[in-house]
């Protein structure tokens, strides 16, 4: 597997994990997580709004692999927001998961009672509940005015990222305030054909990889964590399959001639896509 990356606490973070996003079923989500856990991914990443923590905690505890090995990150839903309902969902998160900390813990939108939230993490991280804490989907002027009034910085910042949308002015500003981009949807969804994009393409070919493949190194060799989801084992067990080889500087270059500058999946300056978010409530129960 990929290197780790070390946080601004001196956290180890595995670069290449597995995303669960979007598994339909528990069933589905335990398997896929179990399977791969034994193709050695050691970071997982799941969230509340998921709604397959216990999946993923029961892949957990049957994969045979010891606790201190994993990298568990989960995020706090916006209706969770506030320092006392945050408190609650942490704690929600860790029975649900079966677990008695957190490797990462994130706020999954960048709204709603925001500093509430925060000063509950921070106390989270103070108690060893949370090994790591950040937030997703922030823009770089809204982690700036939370680093500005935190104690503890955010550690990374999960966003959208892939081929169409580099984001590499967002990504660099992270970098250069010690904070890990880490991309979600690295392979936009399958979105604009990117499995077959001849652009791409040509770079796999060369190097006698997958489409997949060649966007999950373009990633990592720019210095993000990435998160790729599947429910297909083979998949599984490709996309880890990143190490023995690497993209020439003319090749990143070449890459970088498929951004299109903008979000595939919404937003977050429109106001209909802030309240439609803020309105997804979730019984967790459910799961």
């Amino acid at each position: 597997m990929t290197k780790t990356m070390q946080l601004s606490n001196g956290v180890s973070m595995p670069q290449l994990g597995f995303g669960v996003f979007q598994i339909p079923t528990h069933a589905d989500a335990k398997q896929a997580t179990l399977q791969a856990i034994k193709a050695g991914y050691r970071l997982i990443d799941t969230a509340a709004a998921y709604m397959n923590e216990r999946a993923v905690g029961e892949a957990i505890r049957e994969s045979g692999v010891a606790r201190d090995e994993l990298f568990i990150t989960t995020k706090l839903w916006v209706q969770d927001m506030g320092y006392e309902a945050t408190q609650k969902a942490i704690d929600g998160s860790l029975a649900r998961l079966g677990l008695d900390y957190l490797d990462l813990y994130l706020i999954h939108q960048p709204l709603n009672d925001v500093y509430g939230s925060w000063r509950a993490m921070e106390e989270a991280y103070d108690a060893g509940k949370l090994k790591a804490i950040g937030v997703a989907n922030f823009e770089n002027d809204r982690l700036q005015d939370l680093m500005m009034n935190s104690r503890i910085q955010p550690m990374v910042n999960q966003i959208e990222l892939h081929p169409f949308n580099a984001q590499f002015d967002r990504v660099q500003w992270l970098q250069d305030h010690g904070v890990f981009a880490e991309a979600w949807g690295p392979f936009a969804e399958g979105k604009q054909h990117i499995f077959t994009n001849p652009v791409i393409q040509g770079i796999a070919t060369n190097h006698g990889k997958t489409n997949g493949q060649v966007i999950l190194r373009w990633l990592t060799q720019r210095g993000i964590v990435v998160i790729p989801k599947s429910v297909h084992e083979s998949r599984i067990i490709e996309n880890a399959a990143i190490d023995d080889f690497e993209l020439t500087a003319a090749e990143m270059a070449t890459m970088r001639t498929l951004d299109q500058q903008e979000s595939l999946f919404g937003d977050m300056h429109d106001p209909e896509t802030v309240a439609a978010l803020g309105s997804v409530h979730f019984d967790y129960d459910q799961q």
